[in-house]
């Protein structure tokens, strides 16, 4: 049987999911998708540090399975944080532009 998709191509549950943290998601306007506000008020190396974190105690094994099933759904959130944390930074370097004198020099990040 072929596995059942979301609307936005993901691969769907199979076992029904505790309730949505939707009414605690904020826009990462970043990453164009949601991540809990709590989340996003992490700075990356706070949400790195958490994502380690989850990561040596899923490896462990000892968790219950919706306790394994939650902390991968937070990991895969911190994760998504830390890319668009990353790519913020990325575009702050790439603003720094060379003169027509061959001077370096910055110019601010168009954030519109």
């Amino acid at each position: 049987m072929p596995p059942i998709l979301t609307p936005d191509g993901r691969r769907a549950a199979a076992f029904p999911q505790q309730p949505s943290l939707e009414s605690e998601m904020a826009e990462n306007q970043n990453a164009g998708t949601k991540i809990p506000a709590e989340i996003a008020a992490l700075s990356f190396e706070e949400a790195l540090a958490q994502l380690q974190d989850l990561v040596k105690k899923l490896e462990r094994g000892d968790n219950k399975l919706d306790e394994a099933i939650s902390s991968y759904e937070r990991g895969a959130l911190l994760k998504q944080h830390c890319e668009a944390k990353l790519r913020e930074a990325q575009m702050k370097v790439e603003k720094i532009v060379l003169g027509a004198n061959g001077s370096v020099g910055t110019q601010p990040m168009d954030t519109d």
